[in-house]
Order: C-alpha cells, then structure tokens, then sequence
C-alpha cells in the first residue's frame, strides 16, 4: 500500500482535528505524535443510530466518527480523502459492533494504526481484512513514499490470524476447514500443567481435528486455538449481518446445534415509548424495525429461536436472559455483544464476538480464541450491606494496572479476571454478575467467577439442577495454577464509586463526587436491571420523595424479572413517585428508550458505559449502584445514600 490520500491523528486536541478537517495535514513524525485520544469506542466510530440503517460499507462510511469530539460531521472523514487513521491506546474500546470496522472501510480507510488495539475489534479486523499495526513508524515510512507491504503487517500476527488471512478472511477459513483441508494450527499434545479457570475450560473443549476427540491437555496464554462452543446468541443490531454473511459463504447449508442459539429482540424494543424524543424515533425507529424483520425473517429460516415480545420465548435483555436459562458451568458462550461476559458469573467462559465470528460459529460450531492471561482477584471482607459489585468493579477497572493494561506484553494479549474469595457470599448472582459483565469496560476479553455457594443456590433454586450435577460441573482453578498477577481486595478498602462522564475506567470515590446536580436518573440495562437492582434502589426510595425537575426511568432487565418486580410491589413505588417504568428492553443504555438525557441534564446510570453520546444524546453521565441512583434521584446531586438515613435520624 503507497500513501496516495491523508493521515489522520485521532487527537485529545478538538482543534487539532478540526485543522485536519480543514484540509491541514499533521507534518510531523510520529515520535512527536501530540496527544492522542485514549480508548476510541466503536459507539465513537459509528453511533447507534447510524447502526440502525444496515451494515454495509456503503451505509455507514459517511457515518464514521459522527459527533467524534463534537467536531467531526458526517461524511467529514469519507470526503476528506483519508486513507490512514492513528490513534492511541485501546483503540476499539466499547461494543462487540463489527460495524466499526465495516465503517472505517466504507469511509475509504485502508490501515489503522494505534498504540494497542481491544480483543473484539482486533479480532474483527483480522477476521473482515482491514489492516492494522500498532508501530507508529509505519506512518513515518508511509510518507517516505514506501510501498509498504501489508501481507507483511499480517505476518506479524499470531498462527491462527495468519492463517485466516492467508485464507481469504475468517469464513472463507471455515469453508476449507469444514471440507477438510484444515488442521489445528497450533499443538494438540502439550504435555499437562496446573491450569487455571479458564484454561481449564479452553483445554477441555479445544478442537483437535475432525474424528478425534474435543480437549488437551493444556493450553497457554498466547496460545490460538478453535473450540467447541456452546450457547451462541445474537439481536437485532447483528442479526441481519450474521445471518446475510452466513449465507453469502454456505447458502443454505443448516446451521449447525440450533438448539443451542438464539436471537434477541432487545435493542430496538423501546424505541417507540412515549418519553423517547420524537427526534430519536425519527432518526432510528422506522430502520431498527427493519433490521428487527430481517433478523426475525432469518431465524424463522435457519429454526432459530427468538426472544422478544410477542415471541415464543421471553422477552428482556439477552444477557440476562442467558444467565437465567442458558449458561451453565464450564462451558464457552459467545454473543454479538461485548457483555456477554456478564454470564462469567456461572462459572463459564463467556466472551463477545464480531458478527463474522458468530457466522463462523453458527456454522462450524467452533469459535476462535486467544488463551487470555489472568488475573486473580481474591474478595475478602464485610460489604456492610453498603458497598456493591459496581463499587467494586468500578474500583477495579479504574485501577491504573487495569486502566493502562500493565498485563499487556504483546499486541494479541488477551486478559480475564478470575474473581473468587470468601466476600462474594454476602452477593447473590444478580449482584455477583455485575462484576463480570463490566470487565469488558477495562479492556479485560471477561471475568469468571470462582465456585460459591451464591453460585449454587442459583442453579439450585433458579434453574432446577440437583447438587450433585452441579459439582460435577463447576471448574475449579488448580491450587498452583499460574496467574500474572494476583489481587487481593479488602471491602472495608473499597469506597462507594462511580465512574465520572467518557469512559467507565474514570473512576471517582462518590466522596469527591457529592453535591454534582443530576437531573436524570436511569436504572436499567444487563447490568443495573436485575431484581436485586431493583430491590436495592426501592429500599433507598421506600418512603421519600424525587425531587422536584429530576425524572427517573425504571427498565427491568428481563419479563422475568419484571413479573418478580410487579409481585414484590416494586413497580408500584415506582410509579407512585412518578417514575417511568417500561417494559424489558436495554433501552437507554444505548440511547433506544426512555431516560434519553435532555439537553442540559446531567445523568447517573446503573448501566455500564458513558462515552459521548453513548445514551442517544450530549451531556454528562455518571456510572452509578442502585442505591446511589435512587439516592440521587431524591435530593437531586450525588448522593451517599447513608447521608439520607443520617439527615433522618437528625
């Protein structure tokens, strides 16, 4: 590839960007590259509503980098003649949405160039065939007028991408595999070691060619391997471009164990309620419908079953859905989602993928994966009934170790938690889930959860298995498994948190917080919706008032979950203060519901990101616990929810 259009500098500097637009190209090396933006996010590179109108090159090229830094307009990049895109570290940051990429493409983008890259949206260019490298100075060598060689850039990779590469991209991988043309890229006889949670599951599952048994030995970090994977699931943002990629490689060809997969109608569900503004039903509902019908249409096809209203099978949000009736113990799920880690929580090895690494799953029942590193976190002491999982989690992240992905060696590296420890019992699942379904949020490919009686008694009680069965099934770590590091946590350490506006790793103990005003207050989505959210924010309300100017939007994460709310008279407080209370759905957490901030307002969320625009509008957004939601929601700021029960003893 020779430079024949521009470069551009993703910078932390808005004016910098706007001088590029301009026609001002950056003449400078990159050694002395100024500021560049940390954690450019796919809901960055393509908003959601440009993803409700296909998933197409054509499509979503004018759309690249909409509102990117509230300077870049649609078609600024495409018509800007741009052929190179830089940027910083965690490049990628954000959703599974392989759209991101599809837009960098269609906006005339041939080479991506960052500090570090995030697993999906790494995996996705592997698998889609945009290029990429994290050595600046292939900018400098560009300019020098060098051809630069691309198949070059691909034969840096690991075995497995260098492979798909050669092949012509990840499906067409899959077709010569399946005809038996393909074997294990990597070694299928290392001898045994101490593994820990997930390399026990990867080992266990690791295809070993076409005849032979599933499993090895063992595995390693940096290892690339396909392995049997279980649930697979999808909605109606991916579906169609799953559903159109898998047919375009293998036709009619039935997909393989539909049993085990399902789509979700979840996204789009509450675009049409009442509180939503009439310019976000405007922007999005007519074509999230029709991506809604194309996904339907597909399944009917292909026998995959549906969630959503209306439908056979439950409505709510697909990761809540899965942790109440799919994922079991030990096995490897993937959804069309970046927090399908959220189902870590049962002890699996649950992590997001692109739309063609799904079609690639539908087919050949295989997923790609990177052995991640793992970290250990070992929870231990009393939460007080005070501090929650999204205290902790926030915490974490935020953490410069996770922040900065110290753990990070090499360009490929992957990483897990592994959380376990005598302080998880005082959680139940609910709340134990959050901690794995935001592990996305601080660059991590998941989080797996440790055997624990909370884990027990949910599959007990909730999902009707025998503890015998259960036992069986529950992956222990060996006791001198490997880990990079191990982290030992201490509640009484960790401080109520929040995550303050543009990224869920800006992380604020709420002391240094209080007082900020809210005037709009979501609690919703996979990871602030369950029960025990809903519990957690009705005892702070139980009693007391929203303040004047605030308005506050209840969305339960699941049918399930909502008919539990309904009978516990949950609901009913919540509307007796005058809150929205919808129907299950993700709603505003991706700017598709009500609790859409105004103009002007200022929000705090129980859901699980606040990038820019990330919920269908400017303006600021705190990541929140219930309790400090419904706290918020009664004075109207920030809010300790024990100062409450304080003022009320005075």
């Amino acid at each position: 590839m020779k430079l024949r259009g521009r470069i551009l500098w993703l910078t932390d500097d808005p004016e910098l960007l706007r001088a590029q637009l301009a026609g001002k190209d950056l003449e400078i090396p990159a050694s002395a590259a100024p500021p560049l933006n940390f954690a450019v996010n796919t809901d960055g590179m393509i908003s959601g509503a440009a993803c409700t109108l296909g998933y197409t090159g054509n499509i979503l090229g004018p759309y690249f980098l909409e509102n990117f830094k509230e300077v870049i307009a649609k078609d600024s990049v495409k018509n800007g003649g741009f052929q190179v895109v830089v940027g910083g570290d965690a490049y990628g940051s954000g959703s599974s949405r392989e759209v991101a990429v599809v837009a960098h493409q269609g906006a005339g983008i041939e080479l991506v160039v960052a500090r570090s890259f995030q697993r999906i949206f790494q995996e996705n260019m592997v698998y889609s065939g945009l290029p990429f490298t994290t050595d600046l100075s292939v900018v400098d060598r560009l300019r020098g007028g060098e051809d630069l060689d691309l198949a070059g850039l691909a034969g840096e990779l690991p075995e497995f991408f260098r492979a798909v590469v050669a092949n012509g991209g990840l499906l067409r991988y899959g077709t010569r595999l399946l005809a038996g043309e393909l074997h294990p890229t990597y070694r299928t006889d290392a001898p045994a070691r101490p593994l820990n949670c997930t390399e026990k599951i990867v080992a266990a599952r690791t295809w070993t060619g076409f005849g032979k048994p599933f499993g090895v030995a063992a595995v390693a970090p940096g290892e690339q391997v396909l392995c049997e994977v279980g649930f697979r699931g999808f909605h109606e943002y991916t579906g169609g471009m799953v559903m159109a990629l898998y047919e375009q490689e293998w036709g009619n060809t039935p997909v393989k164990n539909p049993d085990l997969a399902a789509a979700f109608e979840d996204h789009f569900v509450l675009i049409d309620q009442p509180t939503v503004p009439l310019r976000v039903k405007s922007q999005r509902l007519s074509s999230a419908r029709q991506l809604r019908d194309e996904m339907i249409v597909a399944c009917e096809k292909n026998g995959i079953r549906v969630h959503g209203p209306g439908q056979k099978y439950q409505a709510g949000v697909c990761h809540r859905i899965v942790v109440e009736e799919y994922a079991l113990p030990g096995t490897i799920i993937v959804l069309t989602d970046s927090h399908t880690p959220t189902a870590g929580v049962l002890n699996a090895f649950a992590f997001g993928v692109g739309s063609t690494a799904m079609s690639f799953a539908l087919r050949t029942g295989l997923i790609p994966v990177t052995v991640p590193k793992t970290v250990r976190i070992l929870v231990r002491g009393d939460a007080r009934g005070v501090v929650t999982p999204k205290d902790l989690i926030l915490h974490l992240i935020g953490d410069p170790y996770f922040r900065e992905e110290h753990w990070r060696e090499s360009p490929t590296d992957t990483c897990v938690i592994q959380i376990g420890g005598p302080g998880l019992d005082q959680w139940n699942v609910d709340e134990l889930s959050v901690l794995t379904n935001m592990t996305v949020e601080g660059g991590l490919m998941t989080g797996i959860v440790e055997p624990c009686q909370p884990l027990r008694d949910f599959l007990q009680q909730k999902r009707g298995l025998e503890p015998a069965a259960i036992e069986r099934m529950m992956i222990w770590p060996d006791a001198d498994a490997s880990y990079v590091r191990t982290i030992e946590v201490d509640l009484a350490e960790v401080p109520l948190t929040v995550a303050t506006p543009g990224d869920s790793r800006n992380r604020q103990p709420l002391a240094d917080a209080v007082g900020t005003p809210i005037h709009n207050v979501v609690i919703a989505s996979c990871t602030g919706g369950s029960l025990a959210d809903l519990r957690a924010a009705a005892d702070v309300l139980r009693g007391r008032t929203v303040a004047t100017g605030v308005r506050v939007t209840v969305t339960p994460s699941s049918a399930e979950v909502s008919a539990d709310a309904e009978r516990e008279g949950l609901l009913a407080l919540f509307r007796e203060l005058g809150c929205v209370v919808t129907a299950p759905g993700c709603g505003s957490c991706i700017g598709n519901g009500p609790g859409i901030p105004l103009d002007g307002e200022t929000t705090a969320s129980t859901t699980n990101r606040n990038f820019d625009r990330r919920m269908g509008a400017p303006g600021p957004v705190y990541l929140v616990s219930p309790a400090v939601a419904a706290a918020s929601a009664v004075t109207g700021k920030l809010t300790d929810p024990r100062s409450l029960t304080a003022a009320a003893r005075l």
